[in-house]
């Protein structure tokens, strides 16, 4: 769960579905929240469901804004890799002024651009099968050994601001306000269609060019149109092409379709913070955040229109989605003396998705290439609300022992209720010591996009040579109850942890930590489901055109446990630090509707994405040095091993550990302007290549690292300068 300052942060609108880390989530969009904003991050590793509700089974990440600056402070920096690729700039400006008697405004404005960066492998002749491939599909690939794949950082546009604003409402009471807002353009790009996939276009004379096509009407109100050859302008006329277009190749050389976001973000909060009489405080408040995704895809075709009317746009809207919440709060406190605290609090939120509907050649047939249009059936806008009651208390029972507890109570219009509680202790060692303990129960209640979100894409799936199209059925139609998957509900979970803080009182400190998590009925996004051969699902399938399709099921149980440890040790000049991870999890069942019988609902490769594709260990030492006129660094970080998990026909992979060193090196000019730069990944260490033995989808092909497994990215070395001003 993510917060800034103590206040929840929506969801985006986009579910993680491809097979990544990850799959079938819905995160935070943690980039629109700029770090020269940010005065600390605290991060409470305690299961805290009873504190802040869903979503905070395994701990809080609290972000706290800069209220009052000593300084304005303005960075202009850029960066490029050693490859020469992946260009950035970025700029930050962050200052305080005072309004009104006694207020202040912290303001941030943050812009950063970013190029591509791309690290595809060059299979070459290797990945087709030349004799019989067309001539021109074999001149492509002796032409372009990539077979036109781009495969990295994607390109990035954004522009940040964001406001902290306090002030004083007589003399017991603050009135703050957070204002956030960040929009976003990036492009990554799908799978280059190569000649060879796409005959039947190459049949109509479509070549790779970049002409578009651009419908007359509006989104307001496409659903009236009629499709007719006189709706499109500048549409790509098959045999008309220059001289420059034609040369070095014969016919057709495929084509390379674009997957761009326009993503916006809003975070707002207005709330009141009163000392009331003997002691109490209340805090009221109101919170609203929203993000919202439009798409579109570029230098794509339609088959099926292409196919029927022999011509197709290249560009298309395949529409969008939006997330929203708005959060009411009343928070009371008091501390009845040194050894006792009490908090109390309601809230209610309410949230909202949206599915926004695409352009009408987009879900035309089979829709656009690599990504087809949310249809008609596909878009909707759904909300519920919940109402939230929660408690707390601290007890100092001896100078040295601490015990507290807390209870929360909510009730959701869609699902039902949670009741979650939490029990804890500190125990102090001496000054600088103490050892704590929990246990607790949390819930994660099912996201609107896991109830809600139906799409069609086109995927690449091993043993195929081209994208085939899968489809994401929305719970609870009838469809999906037919197969036997229930309407989701909320996981639960049992979270123990145990800690050690020490110290000596000097220049030496550090914590160790144990925690065991136990989730039950989490929700998995399934693998692809196509039936066994002669069975209604695979006839059904087969109709539509539809290689798979997927849902969101309660169906896993888990369990993760995990030690995490600090070390550091400071001096005048010098800074040292270690810091680790170990951690393991392991789905301890999996649990299938009878009407899947036979059914592997969750293949192996799948739950290789939660057991095996992230480091299961991961060790960190700094080294900060520092003069009047010098500040060095020197940060050293191992992941441990991860798995490559081969389906059925392949064998695993490990993926050995990585050292990865970034140096850094300041230099103060004054006391006010600076000169940073940096170099991450030092010595250019890269994963190791995936084997073609794993069977997984880009093994030996296009993606030379594991697209599934990832340990500390496919960038190599790269290298950044920032100037630093204060005022």
């Amino acid at each position: 769960m993510v917060l800034i300052n103590g206040k929840r942060v929506n969801q985006q609108a986009q579910a993680y579905l491809n097979r990544t880390p990850g799959k079938g989530e819905v995160g935070i969009n943690l980039k629109s929240i700029p770090l020269a904003a940010v005065e600390r991050i605290e991060v409470l590793r305690d299961g805290a469901s009873s504190q802040y509700g869903s979503d905070a089974m395994a701990g809080v990440m609290n972000f706290i804004l800069k209220e009052d600056s000593a300084f304005s402070t303005l960075s202009a920096g850029t960066g490029i890799t050693s490859e020469g690729d992946g260009f950035q700039f970025n700029l930050d400006y962050n200052t305080t002024f005072a309004f009104g008697d006694g207020g202040r405004i912290n303001l941030t404005v943050a812009y950063t651009d970013q190029e591509k960066t791309n690290r595809a492998g060059s299979p070459g002749l290797g990945a087709i099968n030349a004799a019989n491939e067309q001539g021109n599909a074999v001149k492509f690939a002796e032409n372009d050994p990539t077979l036109g794949m781009i495969v990295g950082r994607p390109d990035l546009q954004q522009k940040t601001i964001f406001a902290n604003i306090t002030h004083p409402v007589g003399d017991n009471a603050e009135f703050y306000m957070t204002h956030g807002y960040s929009e976003r353009w990036n492009r990554s790009f799908a799978y280059y269609r190569f000649p060879g996939w796409r005959e039947d276009v190459a049949a109509a004379g479509f070549l790779n060019t970049d002409t578009i096509a651009i419908p007359r009407y509006s989104q307001d109100d496409f659903d009236n149109v009629v499709i007719t050859d006189d709706d499109l302008i500048g549409t790509l006329i098959p045999g008309e092409y220059s001289d420059d277009q034609k040369d070095g190749y014969s016919d057709f050389v495929g084509y390379h379709p674009t997957f761009e976001g326009d993503i916006k973000d809003f975070f707002n909060v207005v709330g009141v913070d009163f000392d009331l009489a003997n002691g109490w405080n209340l805090d009221l408040s109101v919170t609203h955040g929203k993000n919202s995704i439009f798409y579109t895809v570029n230098r794509s075709v339609n088959r099926d229109y292409l196919k029927k009317h022999g011509w197709s746009p290249r560009s298309f809207k395949p529409g969008g989605y939006a997330f929203s919440n708005i959060i009411q709060n009343a928070d009371l406190s008091k501390s009845f003396s040194d050894q006792v605290s009490f908090s109390a609090g309601v809230e209610y939120k309410t949230e909202k998705f949206e599915a926004f509907p695409c352009d009408p050649f987009s879900r035309y047939g089979a829709g656009s290439d690599s990504f087809a249009g949310i249809s008609l059936d596909q878009e909707g806008e759904w909300d519920r609300n919940n109402l939230a009651v929660y408690s707390g208390v601290d007890v100092d029972l001896t100078d040295k022992l601490l015990v507290a507890a807390a209870v929360r109570y909510e009730d959701f219009s869609d699902f039902g209720s949670n009741f979650s509680w939490k029990m804890a202790s500190r125990y102090k060692l001496n000054d600088q010591s103490a050892l704590r303990a929990s246990y607790s129960t949390g819930f994660r209640a099912p996201s609107l996009h896991q109830k809600y979100l139906s799409n069609t894409q086109y995927i690449i799936v091993a043993g195929s040579n081209e994208p085939l199209l899968q489809g994401t059925l929305q719970n609870g139609t009838p469809e999906v109850r037919a197969l036997g998957i229930k309407d989701l509900f909320a996981e639960t979970s049992r979270n123990l942890t145990a800690g050690l803080t020490f110290g000596n009182g000097s220049n030496f400190s550090g914590s160790v930590d144990f925690y065991s998590i136990n989730v039950d009925d989490r929700i998995l996004f399934t693998s692809q489901l196509q039936g066994a051969e002669g069975s209604e699902l695979r006839q059904t399938l087969s109709d539509a055109g539809i290689y798979a399709v997927q849902a969101w099921i309660n169906a896993g149980n888990t369990k993760t446990t995990g030690l995490d440890f600090v070390l550091n040790w400071k001096s005048n000049d010098l800074d040292l630090g270690l810091v680790g991870n170990f951690n393991e999890t392991t789905i301890e069942s999996i649990d299938t509707p009878t009407e899947l019988e036979g059914v592997d609902i969750f293949a192996r490769e799948e739950a290789g994405l939660i057991t095996n594709s992230r480091p299961k260990s991961k060790i960190i030492l700094t080294a900060d040095y520092s003069t009047d006129r010098w500040e060095m660094g020197m940060y050293n970080t191992r992941f441990g091993e991860v798995t490559v998990t081969a389906p059925a026909g392949g064998i695993d992979q490990e993926l050995s550990a990585k050292l990865i060193t970034d140096f850094r090196v300041t230099y103060l000019f004054t006391p006010q302007l600076s000169l940073t730069g940096i170099i991450n990944n030092a010595f250019d260490v890269y994963p190791d290549e995936t084997l073609e033995s794993t069977k997984t989808a880009q093994a030996g092909t296009r993606f030379v690292y594991s697209s599934e497994v990832q340990q500390q990215g496919q960038l190599g070395r790269n290298f950044s300068l920032s100037l630093n001003y204060k005022f």
